[in-house]
């Protein structure tokens, strides 16, 4: 039987601790059982209850602490994670198995881990070895994406996940709660973004022929190939968080031998179609 695993990726500050911590508080209220396994090895404190924490391995603080490595956090981090990587044996007696396992990893921050480094490329594979079928997760927080510069930087780091790591992921714009009505309204063209059009809008700060150059290439890419869009998330909102959660488990075909829906759409109106006269008409002409 497959198992099942959000792997909840961003940067430092993102909300992903608080995605996990509001994600499980809704599965229980589903009656869905739903496991965290912590893989940040400079975490301080969890809201709630990890069935595995990679602390328990190794911690930045010991590493940075070692006088012949004389790393520093970020130094420290990356090697507690490519040590981590050598030790995914550690990983699985940890991990167990049970039957509709769903598991949720909350990862570091560090942002060269989603870019170039092969540590979670080297999960993700580790991972479908054991028969788990992965999402990636992708948090950005809206706070800072209500600029367009902001906004692309943060759909490239986006896209740097989805290239490097090859698995369904969906991305969200984390803290929706925490903007004013005027933050919000501006932040909705972000979430399916016309990428000409926010280039348009501001093409008089972009001076330079090569900036503008570049970022109309960058906006193109975006854009021609609709690879990157956000799902807006709201701590407070039950009905966006399990928006949210359907478009995750309908990429990992969570319970595809029961009934399942596909996700609905933020803006989607009730269909009163009624589909059997369609095709009949269909067949008549």
């Amino acid at each position: 039987m497959p198992r099942y695993a959000q792997l909840v990726m961003g940067p430092a500050g993102s909300g992903k601790s608080t995605y996990c911590a509001t994600m499980i508080e809704h599965c229980q209220a589903l009656n869905r059982s739903v496991q965290v396994v912590n893989l940040d090895p400079a975490a301080e404190h969890f809201e709630y209850p990890v069935m595995a924490d990679i602390r328990e391995l190794i911690q930045v603080d010991d590493v940075m602490e070692d006088d012949s490595l004389r790393f520093g956090p970020n130094g420290g981090l990356i090697f507690c994670m490519e040590y981590f990587a050598n030790n995914f044996d550690w990983l699985e007696e940890s991990l167990g198995h049970v039957e509709d396992d769903y598991i949720l990893f909350d990862c570091p921050g560090q942002i060269e881990l989603y870019t170039h480094l092969p540590v979670m490329k080297h999960l993700v594979e580790q991972l479908q070895q054991w028969e788990f079928r992965v999402c990636g997760v992708f948090l950005v927080d809206s706070q800072f994406m209500v600029e367009t510069f902001k906004f692309i930087s943060g759909v490239m780091a986006a896209l740097s996940a989805m290239v490097l790591l090859e698995i369904p992921q969906v991305n969200i714009m984390t803290k929706m709660d925490l903007l004013n009505p005027k933050a919000k309204k501006e932040i909705e063209k972000y979430l399916d973004p016309d990428m000409y059009s926010v280039m348009e809008d501001n093409s008089v700060a972009l001076r330079s022929k090569k900036f503008r150059k570049l970022t109309k290439a960058i906006c193109g890419l975006i854009d021609d190939y609709s690879m990157v869009r956000f799902l807006p998330f709201d701590r407070t909102d039950e009905e966006g968080i399990n928006i949210v959660l359907q478009h995750i488990d309908f990429s990992i075909q969570y319970g595809e031998d029961l009934e399942f829906k596909e996700p609905k759409e933020l803006n989607e109106e009730p269909s009163n179609t009624n589909f059997d006269e369609f095709f009949q008409g269909t067949a008549d002409s």
